[in-house]
């Protein structure tokens, strides 16, 4: 059964974000959810989950619907595995009733309702409900031994992937994800390629991992011109579509303006002689080529570019030797390595192994427990948190005008106000508060500090985790420009793939590789 979306709008206060749309998503394809930041993917996925009512129209769903959650506190105290489990509703209470039936007084009345229970567990696959649910959470990269495990009593990374299985589980016939890489890592990430790929319902999914949309889509849902308008094809093929098309608009109003010039030039020149009707007939071309005025796309991308500072640095930048450091374990262990002048390394592997404990030594943010790093002649370093509140308190009262104002001594007002237009803060948004900025916004801002500020090796720790697609590519581009040298970690393939030409990759078992090469290069090996 399809998802259709019969005659949906959504509006806040005086903000429309899409109007009277009718959509139909039909099983055994693939739809990529997209749109800048701030287009209303996620609210539309939510229309879709029923989360949030729309201003007006419905949404007609199949029976059966498979949900990423987000409220991972009402999961808690359950175990992974049960979880997981909790994704087909019906097999769940089942086998909770039938539990509780257990456990009171044997009747003729509980013996007939456990025969139904067991005829519901049979058609719902429950006999093999626990093999399909540790399928799942070992392919998404939960380990085995955490399965029989209260949720809280595991890292935050792995109950989410615990929410994803959840919303993969019991074959549901239409998948809703808002954002289902966010916390995996490479190999779990490739997992999940694969299953959807194999998946024959209904797919929606809101992603920022280009690699991801292009692996997995089938058609692309864009959010833009106040509605949705489904393009067949990955990502990369909607955007060159859609280039076509607003080209082929755009060259059809300047050959209609071109047109409509030379007409009035004749209206202009015979309007008052003899030619009355050839006149008469020129002016109703002329109205009948009234070009309609383009709607204006909501599609932006920043314009990233990180300056060449005048202090170059020596041919080492830095030099780490023997690093170690441990919390409740050892993190990272005996570690050394030597970055050069104009070196652009990707640092990845999975959560958990120590990537941001490294950058955050590197930057001289934390100290090691053992080890000595240094410094090469005339380093100036520019750092980019995972967690944005380690540069921008949540009680930071500046506005994003005043903030870009203190990255460096003696900036002008028009500078500031360039980086501010390159990094999509328009008018008046140049004064917004920083504490009421959302994850996009405060990462594109803290990107706009860099572009102000003087620097030669930039250190940057998930920086796209709250970038929309088109802030991704610009943040590619500006990497791959870059006259200095940048570590960056992310899981984000198309990000390292453009820009690394050396990998730093932390591994399961405690090593930390480093290759001389591509992201695709160190895949291939």
């Amino acid at each position: 059964m399809s998802i259709t979306l019969d005659r949906i709008s959504k509006s806040f206060g005086t903000k429309l974000l899409f109007d009277n749309v009718i959509a139909t998503f039909d099983p055994g394809n693939r739809y990529g959810l997209t749109g800048p930041n701030g287009a209303g993917k996620s609210t539309l996925l939510k229309i879709i989950m029923g989360l949030i009512e729309p201003t007006s129209g419905q949404v007609i769903l199949p029976e059966k619907v498979g949900i990423l959650k987000q409220n991972i506190e009402a999961f808690r105290d359950f175990k992974v595995l049960d979880v997981v489990i909790m994704g087909n509703q019906r097999l769940w209470k089942a086998l909770q009733e039938r539990e509780q039936l257990y456990e009171g007084d044997m009747t003729d009345a509980v013996g007939i309702r456990l025969g139904e229970i067991e005829e519901i567990v049979a058609e719902e696959d429950g006999y093999s409900a626990e093999a399909h649910a540790e399928e799942l959470l070992v392919g998404a990269g939960v380990p085995k031994e955490l399965h029989e495990q209260n949720m809280d009593s595991v890292p935050l990374d792995l109950q989410f992937r615990a929410l994803l299985c959840q919303s993969l589980f019991g074959h549901p016939q239409a998948l809703l994800l808002d954002e289902p890489t966010n916390h995996l890592d490479m190999d779990s990430i490739g997992w999940l390629e694969e299953f959807l790929y194999d998946y024959k319902g209904t797919l929606i999914v809101v992603s920022h991992d280009r690699h991801f949309l292009n692996k997995v889509t089938t058609h692309i849902a864009d959010i833009d011109y106040d509605t949705i308008i489904i393009y067949p094809g990955n990502y990369d093929e909607m955007v060159s579509m859609k280039t076509q098309v607003r080209e082929r608009e755009l060259a059809d109003i300047k050959s209609k303006e071109k047109k409509i010039a030379q007409l009035k030039e004749f209206v202009a020149r015979f309007g008052a002689g003899t030619r009355a009707s050839q006149v008469q007939s020129r002016q109703r071309e002329i109205a009948k080529l009234q070009p309609q005025e383009l709607k204006k796309s909501n599609i932006s991308r920043p314009y990233i570019r990180f300056p060449l500072q005048e202090k170059q640095s020596g041919k080492i930048i830095c030099k780490a030797d023997h690093l170690t450091k441990s919390y409740d374990h050892p993190v990272i262990r005996d570690f050394s390595i030597e970055i050069h002048k104009g070196d652009k390394i990707g640092v990845i592997g999975h959560n958990g192994l120590g990537k941001t404990t490294f950058v955050k030594m590197l930057a001289r943010q934390l100290d090691p427990d053992r080890g000595t790093l240094e410094y090469g002649h005339q380093v100036i370093v520019s750092y980019f948190p995972q967690n944005h509140s380690d540069l921008i308190a949540k009680d930071d009262t500046s506005t994003a005008f005043d903030w870009l104002r203190e990255r460096k001594a003696g900036l002008y007002d028009q500078d500031i106000r360039g980086v501010l237009g390159k990094m999509l803060f328009g008018g008046e948004d140049a004064f917004k508060k920083v504490s009421t900025l959302s994850g996009g916004e405060t990462a594109r801002l803290i990107l706009g500090g860099m572009m102000l500020e003087d620097h030669n090796f930039m250190i940057l720790d998930e920086p796209n985790n709250h970038l929309d697609l088109e802030a991704v590519s610009a943040l590619a581009w500006g990497l791959q420009d870059y006259k200095g040298t940048a570590v960056v970690v992310s899981h984000d393939r198309d990000l390292i793939g453009q820009f690394a030409t050396k990998i730093v990759a932390f591994k399961p078992n405690g090593k930390i590789e480093i290759f001389d090469g591509t992201l695709e290069e160190y895949l291939k090996q």
